[in-house]
């Protein structure tokens, strides 16, 4: 078996601990990312837990192609220790990075996103990724300010009804 070129590794914030993705969290992130409104912007349903278990269990076990790592994190604020989402990056070879997040509806509005947005650009700035994208779609605000919080910034690209973010130190 190929080692993967990235693996994800705990990383964290002053209110933050973002955790390597388990199999186990799809207990808990189930009831999460169980607010069908939360899906308004990242399309679909929410996950049963069976259904969220088996897309965790093809997430750990890593992308087919030796080329790509899937790294992938659960949110923790210290102050509660629950999980309120997640943070992702799709790395091809050590160029590019494309991250995504989503905090689940109750804990919107409190800065986890870009907090832990900005922690996953800067450890994928030391892994070293060249350039850093995210999609984001025009009319969803608060992706946008969490692209920003990130270092990113908008692009003249478009691609399946998203703008294309792209970090400002990247090629």
């Amino acid at each position: 078996m190929t080692e993967p070129l990235v693996l994800a590794e705990p990383l964290a914030t002053p209110r933050l601990d973002l955790l390597p993705l388990r199999v186990e969290h799809a207990e808990e992130m189930a009831a999460v990312l169980s607010d069908p409104a939360l899906h308004a912007f990242i399309g679909g349903t929410p996950d049963s837990l069976g259904a969220l278990r088996a897309r965790y269990e093809r997430l750990v076990a890593g992308a087919p192609d030796p080329g790509v790592s899937w790294c992938n994190w659960v949110l923790r604020p210290r102050e509660d220790a629950r999980l309120v989402g997640t943070v992702q990056a799709t790395v091809t070879g050590r160029h590019t990075a494309e991250i995504a997040w989503v905090v689940g509806t109750p804990w919107q509005g409190r800065g986890f996103a870009s907090e832990a947005a900005r922690a996953l650009v800067e450890w994928l700035g030391r892994v070293p990724v060249r350039t850093v994208v995210a999609h984001v779609r025009p009319d969803h605000l608060a992706s946008a300010a969490v692209a920003a919080a990130a270092g990113l910034a908008p692009t003249e690209e478009e691609q399946d009804g998203e703008r294309r973010w792209r970090s400002l130190h990247g090629g």
